[in-house]
């Protein structure tokens, strides 16, 4: 289970370990006690803002004591509020997958996890975790493409469960100069970050130029969307890693602790997830996601939006890949640059797109 948003360029300002119990807690949540399996078959994942526990036929989730600009788990009681949240809003689309809170409680020198309708109980809570059905990681959408194996079928599974979603979505009371704010917003930072010297190897200028007269030229299109009512209260982080072709499939890990980055025109969504099939090596279904919702949903939008969509989540994802480097001990370091610059490869394609069909009669 990936963590939502964990890749954006911001640095906290809390050190992510600096509760002195997380040791003890982990030791604990990766013990027989905790989860029932065998100790030597759980896997800890950790992320920017979650420890993740595999273990058996389910998944353990406690959020970091974090806070960015863009969310806040310093507290356990706002940890408490995020993990009730994520699992309301994750069950829209994996009703599921998303089985339940349970407390972590501290009782006469042992932890001990309680599920909230045994509550209360002899203990202190110190932290909160949510429960999830573990998935099987081989019909994840990105471990599918990666194996070759993915049918258009399979993607119209996917159509129809988020065409569904998205009819049923709350529509958002988003201002539409608001909307076109957002967009103008996210460029200035795109440009601040890919402009530094140390990222000059991925040659941004043009492509933020020609991403700059793109937001005007659809401004007048952009407000339109909203005033339509096409911008709803969404997922927000809609890529391959989310998505498990189980039939039905399923949708994970929205991003619960932003109700701003969760509004989105459908279409933007849908071309975020059809780019990163593109870069995972499936260009072929960006264009399927959209015939098929656009059917479903009665809804076409001009050719000219969805390039544009698809450039700006692309030099979005730029800004995100090449902001790795920032951290003072990057993972894998020498994979961001290369990376930042297939997506800025992807954003010129579909920029390319978007300039045709504005001269097309």
């Amino acid at each position: 289970m990936s963590d939502p948003a964990g890749d954006r360029d911001a640095r906290p300002d809390v050190h992510r370990d600096t509760d002195p119990d997380t040791e003890a807690r982990l030791g604990f949540l990766m013990s027989h006690a905790a989860h029932g399996a065998d100790p030597a078959d759980a896997q800890l994942v950790e992320t920017h803002m979650s420890w993740v526990i595999v273990a058996g036929e389910h998944v353990l989730k406690m959020k970091k004591p974090v806070r960015y600009p863009f969310l806040d788990f310093s507290t356990p009681q706002l940890r408490e509020r995020y993990c009730r949240e994520e699992l309301h809003l994750n069950r829209r689309l994996a009703p599921r997958v998303y089985l339940g809170l349970l407390a972590l409680q501290w009782h006469e020198g042992r932890f001990a996890l309680v599920p909230e309708d045994r509550l209360p109980a002899p203990g202190v809570t110190v932290d909160w975790l949510v429960l999830m059905r573990r998935l099987p990681a081989e019909r994840m959408l990105d471990r599918v493409i990666a194996a070759g194996t993915l049918r258009p079928e399979d993607i119209d599974e996917v159509v129809a469960l988020l065409s569904a979603f998205y009819r049923d979505a709350v529509r958002t009371g988003l201002a539409p100069d608001a909307y076109v704010a957002r967009f103008r917003r996210e460029q200035a930072v795109n440009r601040e970050l890919l402009r530094q010297p140390r990222f000059s190897a991925v040659q941004a200028a043009r492509t933020l130029e020609r991403l700059d007269a793109a937001i005007e030229a659809q401004a007048a299109v952009l407000r339109g969307r909203v005033a339509d009512g096409r911008v709803v209260d969404g997922h927000g982080d809609l890529r391959p890693e989310h998505v498990c072709l189980n039939h039905p499939p399923v949708v994970i890990d929205c991003l619960e602790f932003s109700t701003e980055l969760r509004q989105v025109d459908p279409f933007d969504e849908l071309a975020f997830l059809g780019l990163e099939c593109a870069v995972a090596g499936a260009p072929w279904v960006a264009q399927r996601l959209v015939d098929g919702a656009a059917a479903a949903l009665a809804d076409r939008p001009p050719e000219a939006l969805l390039h544009f969509y698809t450039a700006n989540r692309a030099v979005l994802r730029a800004r995100l890949t090449v902001a790795h480097l920032l951290d003072a001990q990057p993972r894998t370091p020498q994979r961001w640059l290369p990376l930042g610059r297939r997506y800025l490869e992807q954003a010129a394609s579909a920029l390319d797109a978007f300039e045709r069909a504005g001269q097309a009669p």
